[in-house]
């Protein structure tokens, strides 16, 4: 076998959470009233559009959560099949032209040359210049031709995603008969404008660095693509620790009442009294000591490196499920006095039965708008950290270490501004989409909805 599989902990609770989606999406579909807010959510435009944009970074997320180590030569005489030590994913594998073409320093976006002078010799004469990059526009005779060779792959890309339009409006079509109701038109358009976008950046990515280079020679655009998956791993496997305790303790609290109420009032209370930031920093340096003295549990650095991020999970679920316990506690509240929940009461139902049978139904829509909603402070939040320091491990590509690695490129002259503004726009288009669509899922869910989006 030419590689070894080589899951590591984020990837198969990934992977889990996928499928619990999956299995979600086909109870949805089987159940009428389930399925029937979610058909209003994808009514809206704004929701259609930002599905495709969020499921171009979901595709881009799991590429790179499928690890593998390659098979390396066996010497003569060894025993058993010797791996490399660095894991790789399919994302890496697909990105190799970005992964293994590393420059010297910094390179500016599409630049033949090198960002800062050098001194080298040009027929045994000393020159203080720009020098050639090793590979950004190496095929180049003449620097001069670079203009027409940017605007032939832009060509090209354009025209192979005129192509894809042509497939992409034959789809819309067929579609749009079966499930009018559905805007697969604004779908389509949005799909085609990140393929007109992308596949330009893809063909001239084989021959430059398109967002340059950082300090190491690193590919910037290829950064930019493995911080994606960080990111869906902070905001999705974090509700993993956020959601059993924000709705037990919230529907507890709101549904018994008397001292069950006042302890998790003070719990949650006393919790939000500590700044977030010192709270999670200090968990999160404690258990860097911890991984520090314990290096034989990791056979490679991906899994160091995996296991602090999968901490920092947990420790950021522990400390933001406040909020949605306040959010439930005062809908079991409203719920507990309602009649058929006095009648059950009355009849002698066990307490378990009306939790599960009455008040978690009657909240679902609340805990769905409100994971949805944190999903964008989530990886805002992973930013925040890896900027000061206390977020994912340094070795890990992520916004918040590109933002921090560019704080000292914005203090030089001349300015290094391609790294920072690359984390910008791929995290501001990520969290932009997903605000719209909470809105959307907002609006959808709202039981004052009866028709669309206008409240009866």
């Amino acid at each position: 076998m030419p590689f070894l599989p080589f899951p590591l902990f984020t990837d198969v609770l990934l992977w889990l959470l996928m499928g619990a989606i999956a299995l979600y999406v086909w109870y949805c579909s089987r159940k009428p009233h389930l399925g029937a807010p979610w058909a209003r959510v994808f009514q809206s435009r704004t929701a259609a559009i930002c599905a495709v944009v969020f499921g171009c970074y979901v595709a881009i997320g799991f590429a790179d959560s499928l690890h593998f180590r390659v098979r390396l030569q066996q010497a003569a005489g060894s025993e058993g099949t010797p791996y490399s030590p660095a894991v790789l994913s399919v994302l890496d594998l697909a990105l190799t032209h970005l992964r293994e073409r590393r420059e010297r320093t910094y390179s500016a976006p599409l630049a033949t040359r090198l960002y800062a002078k050098e001194q080298f010799e040009i027929d045994g004469k000393p020159v203080r210049d720009f020098p050639r990059l090793r590979y950004g526009g190496a095929r180049l005779q003449d620097e001069a031709e670079r203009p027409r060779d940017i605007a032939a792959r832009i060509g090209l890309g354009l025209f192979v995603a005129a192509f894809a339009a042509v497939l992409i409006g034959l789809a819309v079509k067929r579609l749009r008969r079966r499930r009018p109701q559905i805007p697969w038109s604004a779908g389509g358009a949005t799909l085609l404008g990140v393929l007109a976008a992308a596949l330009p950046v893809l063909f001239l990515s084989f021959e430059y660095h398109v967002f340059g280079t950082d300090k190491v020679g690193q590919d910037v655009l290829y950064q930019a693509l493995k911080s994606i998956r960080i990111s869906l791993i902070i905001g999705t496997l974090t509700t993993l620790v956020l959601l059993p305790l924000g709705m037990a303790l919230g529907v507890m609290a709101g549904y018994f009442k008397g001292w069950i109420d006042d302890a998790i009032q003070y719990l949650y209370t006393t919790l939000n009294s500590i700044p977030g930031v010192l709270l999670i920093a200090a968990a999160v340096l404690m258990m860097q000591v911890v991984i520090d003295r314990h290096a034989e549990w990791f056979s490679t650095a991906e899994q160091r490196a995996d296991l602090r991020l999968l901490v920092l999970c947990a420790i950021l679920g522990l400390t933001s499920w406040t909020g949605l316990a306040r959010l439930l506690r005062g809908e079991a509240l409203k719920l507990s006095q309602l009649e058929y929940i006095q009648a059950a009461h009355a009849f002698g139902v066990a307490d378990t039965r009306i939790l599960t049978r009455h008040i978690l139904p009657n909240v679902a829509h609340i805990v769905i708008i409100a994971m949805v909603m944190d999903f964008s402070g989530l990886v805002l939040a992973e930013a925040v950290l890896s900027y000061v320091g206390v977020g994912v491990d340094p070795a890990t590509t992520s916004f918040g270490t590109m933002i921090n690695a560019a704080r000292l490129e914005m203090g030089r002259e001349p300015i290094v501004w391609w790294s920072l503004a690359a984390a910008f726009v791929f995290m501001f288009v990520l969290v932009l989409a997903a605000n719209l669509f909470a809105d959307a899922v907002r609006d959808g869910f709202d039981p004052r909805v009866r028709m669309g989006f206008v409240p009866a």
